[in-house]
């Protein structure tokens, strides 16, 4: 009989899967397997929340192997060396998988299917998680896109909705040496876990629940929801598709059936969000073609950019969220307590730490690397590049989010301020937003005061961008 291995990496669902779709239309039988190889992702192994959020993504991959009659096979070690003894023990004859796009995966892919032809078994990878490859898409003159806007305007028209594949019939096999998942030991060790339970079902129905209550709830105000930090506008599938519990060809299939099933008059308007899973396709063009963007600047000139001397200290309280400025610190908390912070929030935070204290931008990326649920390289790297002012498509480095004005915009009546900083709770607007202005109030609930100036650290951050220009 016939048999092929599955080789499980962020593509933890069963349907849409093109890998497995194909596996198991060309083999009689199959044998899912997950190899948990940290070693081989380079200097950006999964951070911590991350980690927690694959525990419990494999366990319900598991549990929905065992409804189909099969199982995952779990081991770790080296991913050729496994793939090669699994070989061996199944008698298998080929070797599917779908594609990862980090620099470390890309090499990693690359030698495992040059190896495994070479000693006759055959392999085939696939695209499972973006609409288009990376090296499909590029500019009238045959270069990598560099700017977003155009490189939407040329995937937008092609992007057409197409049926996903459906799960599959899976039969499946054993083999010998098969672990526990809790032997992976992700979880972890500190007491943290409670606040990114309550806040996340990971695993393939996890993110059908939540494209669920997007769909009916928020698509059709997402442009202007997803920037009120209060609302739930955003849809929160990004930890699902970083992990490839959903596809966005299935999202984008489930949004605009439920478009066309709706009254021409009332009809969402899904193309804001759509444009937010072009700018993740665009993250992914970017870090496949420069590939160094997670540590280098994009922008050669921020090379010679003055940042201040790291400060541990002040790294501690921006992480801690006890900066003193109210809306940095909520979505401090808001990340520490659930593994995610909301995108406007995001911005703020970051432009903080890299403006007002100049610090590194690598210091904020590496935190929420280890922070984050959603935690993803291509997307990380653009986010904190975007902000510093140094990445493709950058906001100019005078952009300075200030996170007073943008509070009393996006959080008017201090409705997120209030659920992450609870010493805060019962202080009135405008004080809410700026309680520095009431040292009774200060004093009275313990909250900090303000790190920095706003206002003078925002000069010396513009003085420095132009010390920099005049280099």
């Amino acid at each position: 009989m016939s048999t092929a291995i599955v080789w499980f990496r962020r593509d933890l669902r069963l349907a849409d899967h093109p890998a497995l779709s194909a596996a198991c239309a060309a083999h009689e039988r199959v044998l899912p397997v997950y190899i948990d190889a940290p070693h081989e992702e380079g200097d950006w192994a999964p951070g911590g929340a991350s980690r927690w959020w694959l525990h419990h993504s494999l366990s319900a991959l598991q549990s929905q192997l065992g409804e189909q009659g099969a199982s995952l096979h779990v081991r770790h070690g080296d991913s050729l060396a496994v793939l090669r003894e699994l070989i061996e023990a199944t008698g298998a004859s080929a070797v599917y998988w779908n594609r990862v796009y980090e620099p470390a995966g890309i090499a990693r892919d690359s030698a495992v299917k040059a190896a495994l032809r070479e000693q006759g078994v055959d392999a085939h990878s696939f695209n499972g998680s973006l609409w288009f490859e990376p090296w499909q898409l590029e500019t009238k003159q045959q270069t990598p896109y560099r700017v977003f806007t155009p490189f939407w305007r040329n995937l937008r028209p092609q992007l057409s909705v197409t049926s996903p594949l459906p799960v599959p019939a899976i039969r499946g096999i054993e083999a010998e040496g098969r672990l526990a998942i809790e032997s992976l030991e992700l979880r972890p060790t500190i007491r943290w876990g409670a606040g990114l339970h309550d806040t996340w079902r990971p695993g393939e129905h996890g993110a059908w629940e939540w494209l669920e209550v997007f769909a009916d709830d928020a698509v059709a105000d997402y442009a202007i929801a997803r920037d009120l930090p209060a609302r739930h506008g955003t849809s929160y599938l990004s930890p699902h598709l970083h992990f490839g519990e959903i596809s966005p060809r299935q999202i984008h299939h489930a949004l605009a059936a439920r478009v066309a099933a709706v009254d021409a008059r009332r009809r969402p308007d899904i193309e804001p969000f759509l444009r937010e899973l072009g700018w993740r396709e665009f993250s992914h063009h970017l870090l496949y073609h420069f590939p160094t963007t997670p540590t280098a600047n994009f922008d050669a000139r921020f090379d010679r950019f003055p940042w201040a001397a790291d400060s541990q200290a002040w790294l501690e309280r921006w992480q801690r969220g006890r900066t003193g400025i109210p809306l940095v610190d909520a979505g401090m908390r808001e990340l520490w307590h659930t593994g995610w912070m909301h995108n406007r929030v995001r911005m703020v935070v970051a432009s903080f730490l890299c403006k007002n204290l100049r610090q590194h931008w690598h210091h904020g990326a590496r935190w929420f690397w280890d922070t984050l649920v959603d935690a993803d390289l291509a997307n990380n790297s653009l986010g904190w590049q975007w902000v510093a002012g140094s990445g493709a498509d950058a906001a100019p480095y005078f952009r300075v989010f200030n996170p007073v004005s943008q509070a009393q915009k996006f959080d008017k009546q201090g409705e997120y301020l209030r659920r992450w900083l609870p010493e805060l709770a019962d202080a009135p607007l405008p004080l809410l937003h700026e309680p520095w202005k009431d040292p009774v109030l200060l004093k009275r609930s313990g909250y900090p005061a303000p790190m920095v100036d706003l206002g003078e650290s925002r000069a010396a951050a513009l003085g420095a961008y132009q010390a920099m220009r005049g280099a």
